[in-house]
C-alpha cells in the first residue's frame, strides 16, 4: 500500500498495474494475461485469458496445447481459451459499450488474431507490458496506424 507521501502513478503505470491484477484471474496454465480498454482515462472493460463462460477451465481439465505439444505463438485456434484482448472486446459488445477510438492495455503484446480484432474494433492505441514474438501482428498494427507503446521492451514471455 502506498504511503500518503508516495508519488501518484502516471496514467500508463496505473492502467498497466490494473491489467496485471486482471491477469491474476486467468485460468490458463501456460500464460497469465490481462487487458483493459479505456477511453478518456476511464476503464470501459477488462479481460483475461481463459475458457468461454460455462466451459471447464484448463486448470481443471488440462491444457490441450500442452497435450498436443504445440509451441507458444503457434496454432492459436487449437486452444480452449480466449485471449484477454478478445475477452475485453467481447465484453464491450456484450454490454453495448463503444470502444471506438479507445486504448487497450495488455500485459503482453497481442497475437495476430487479437491484433486484427483490435484494428477492426477501432482502437487507436495499445500499451504493452511485455513483448511477444509475433512479427506479423507488429507489422499489421503498424500498417493500420495504431500507436503502440511498450513499457518493458526487453521482456518477452
Amino acid at each position: 500500500m502506498r504511503t500518503p507521501t508516495a508519488k501518484r502513478p502516471d496514467w500508463q503505470t496505473y492502467f498497466m498495474e490494473i491489467a496485471e491484477l486482471v491477469a491474476t484471474r486467468s485460468t490458463c496454465i501456460r500464460r497469465k494475461v490481462g487487458a483493459l480498454i479505456i477511453k478518456d482515462n476511464r476503464i470501459l472493460t477488462t479481460g483475461y485469458n481463459g475458457t468461454p463462460t460455462g466451459i471447464r477451465h484448463c486448470l481443471e481439465r488440462g491444457c490441450i496445447r500442452d497435450e498436443m505439444n504445440i509451441p507458444s505463438g503457434q496454432r492459436h485456434e487449437l486452444c480452449r481459451g480466449m485471449h484477454a484482448e478478445q475477452n475485453a472486446i467481447v465484453q464491450a459488445a456484450y454490454h453495448g459499450v463503444s470502444i471506438e477510438s479507445g486504448e487497450i492495455y495488455c500485459t503482453n503484446q497481442p497475437c495476430i488474431i487479437c491484433a486484427k480484432m483490435i484494428i477492426n474494433a477501432g482502437l487507436k492505441k495499445i500499451v504493452i507490458g511485455n513483448t511477444y514474438p509475433d512479427d506479423l501482428a507488429t507489422e499489421m498494427l503498424d500498417e493500420a496506424g495504431l500507436k503502440v507503446v511498450t513499457l518493458n521492451p526487453n521482456t518477452s514471455l
